[in-house]
């Protein structure tokens, strides 16, 4: 296993959210358009963008807030979306909540153990967690930079253009939860909180052709992970709706079940015909992560029973432990090019924080040989030439 570091550098201005948390301490997901870099924070309603500035750095830190270009379904402006997936096609940038439940969080060291036991017994919903939406992603000549849009002409399609939209629903559901509401093996999960092996969603990826896979962190059912298959398209109302699937079991989704060794998806990332996955505990505990390929992923015609000979284990990634344990866990994966992928982690240790403001993330290598060359061409989502330096 081959690792280098990235330095990642944000603006002091902009990484502190309203309750003073550090965007590098919470980053769910990672994206690469080009030469830049989309990152996330689970307790935030900002996305983030970076560029690369230099030999493994990213900086030139820019932020967006989403609503400016989504009607979020929370009345509170500062409501965390608990974004937990990008993706990118056909010029839009894509994102996804997690649609979980939140348990609250006791305090062990409390003057009252009955009222944080009490604690424990709370589940709250929070609308803003319900977004599946698209942004507008288009590439400045100027700068270079890839920036987003509530609308915009469509660049390639004259009389056409771009809006942001995102997919129906309320204050405390959406037309993909009605849906799974009423499934046989996710329904029951949906009252779960996600860290409960509740329903969570972590990962989007973006098919050309318009779909959506969706990975989820939990329900594993016995020992079983789940991606869910999309295709939303814009209603007349501009709004997204799910459109059938042709070979769907339920008609308006497919569910693929994969053999990942007890282990939740935490990450997707298109590549040709292939998903890769970034895959971890479910539950709120330190456990194995490790990337897998999927073959062939995006040419499945119906619902999917993936075993374990049907998946490529490529390597795991280090994660915190005995004094760092609940540290270093590895939530974001971009493809950086065809042998490269850059792993960004939530709760990072002090050594990854090199400086202020700062924060270290690590590429891998993928794979070596003919298979580096096949996948290059079949092609993927990313742009660019190879950026990581490593031989």
């Amino acid at each position: 296993m081959r690792r280098q570091p990235y330095t990642l550098h944000f603006n002091p201005k902009l990484s502190l959210n309203s309750a003073g948390k550090h965007v590098r301490d919470g980053l769910s997901s990672v994206l690469r358009t080009g030469d830049n870099l989309w990152l996330c924070c689970d307790e935030r309603t900002t996305l983030e963008r970076l560029r690369l500035t230099g030999p493994r750095e990213f900086g030139e830190h820019c932020s967006y807030q989403l609503a400016d270009f989504l009607d979020l379904p929370s009345e509170d402006r500062a409501e965390e979306i608990d974004i937990e997936g990008l993706g990118e096609g056909d010029y839009y940038l894509w994102l996804v909540g997690s649609h979980s439940r939140k348990r609250k969080k006791p305090d062990p060291d409390h003057a009252n153990p009955a009222k944080q036991i009490a604690r424990l017994a709370e589940v709250k919903q929070e609308p803003n967690r319900y977004l599946l939406a698209r942004i507008p992603l288009l590439r400045n000549p100027k700068t270079g930079n890839y920036e987003l849009h509530r609308e915009a002409p469509h660049p390639t399609e004259p009389g056409q253009t771009l809006r942001a939209a995102q997919l129906r629903g309320t204050t405390n559901s959406n037309d993909l939860l009605d849906l799974l509401a009423r499934d046989p093996h996710l329904g029951p999960f949906l009252t779960i909180p996600g860290k409960d092996n509740g329903f969570d969603i972590e990962g989007l990826a973006v098919a050309p052709d318009g779909r959506l896979f969706v990975g989820l962190r939990g329900p594993v059912l016995r020992g079983w992970a789940c991606v869910l298959e999309l295709l939303p398209e814009e209603d007349k109302h501009g709004n997204l709706r799910l459109a059938k699937l042709p070979g769907a079991t339920e008609s308006y989704y497919k569910k693929h079940f994969l053999a990942l060794g007890g282990m939740g998806v935490r990450e997707l990332r298109q590549q040709g015909p292939d998903l890769l996955l970034l895959a971890g505990p479910t539950m709120d505990l330190d456990g194995t992560i490790a990337v897998y390929r999927w073959p062939g992923a995006l040419t499945l015609p119906q619902d999917s029973l993936i075993g374990p000979e049907k998946v490529q284990r490529i390597f795991d990634v280090p994660h915190g432990s005995g004094p760092t344990a609940g540290q270093d866990k590895a939530e974001g994966m971009a493809l950086l090019d065809a042998r490269h992928v850059l792993i960004a982690f939530d709760s990072p240790t002090t050594t990854r924080k090199s400086a202020p403001h700062q924060v270290i993330a690590d590429s891998f290598l993928l794979e070596e040989g003919d298979k580096v060359k096949g996948n290059e061409e079949k092609g993927g989502e990313v742009k660019g030439d190879e950026v990581t330096g490593d031989k």
